[in-house]
């Protein structure tokens, strides 16, 4: 497989291209389900990487497909084999930041949103009970997309932290 997941240079559009004994086989836009021999291959992105490519066969057995050694996620698959402790360490730090975020993050929008007039008006509006000065929500906010795409490599997904087409991994 083969994403470009900021799009191709002639049009921006993101496809993956499937390959099979380095021959082109099949190209198709984001989310894909490639045809292959015995099953499908999904493929789907997230806002900050490459978050499924599976291997489906017809009875709705799964498979990750192993990433190329050479790839940001191959090597983050490098570390997780190599030094599990580390990585599963960097896996929780992930999380925790993912969640403050969720919790921090979002009342402030919601507050945000909430004063746009014609919200105001239909909905009323929301006092967040959480206020970050500029540079807190700004440390938030790269801490999130640093988490973010960590998560990409390491192809997780969870329905509340990264939303999706195909469901929980």
């Amino acid at each position: 497989m083969d994403v470009r997941l900021w799009g191709d240079s002639d049009d921006g559009e993101v496809r993956a291209r499937l390959y099979r004994d380095g021959v082109h086989q099949a190209t198709s836009k984001l989310p894909a389900e490639l045809p292959v021999t015995g099953g499908t291959v999904q493929v789907d992105n997230s806002g900050y990487g490459l978050r499924r490519c599976h291997y489906v066969t017809p009875d709705g057995r799964e498979r990750q497909l192993t990433p190329d050694p050479a790839s940001a996620e191959g090597r983050r698959a490098r570390l997780e084999r190599d030094r599990p402790g580390l990585s599963r360490g960097i896996g929780v730090v992930t999380w925790v930041v993912l969640a403050v975020a969720l919790v921090l993050g979002v009342p402030q929008i919601v507050e945000q949103v909430s004063q746009i007039p014609p919200v105001a008006e239909h909905v009323g509006t929301f006092t967040s009970p959480v206020h970050l000065s500029a540079g807190l929500n700004v440390a938030l906010i790269v801490a999130t997309l640093v988490a973010s795409t960590e998560r990409a490599l390491r192809l997780r997904y969870h329905w509340l932290l990264d939303g999706g087409l195909f469901g929980d991994d």
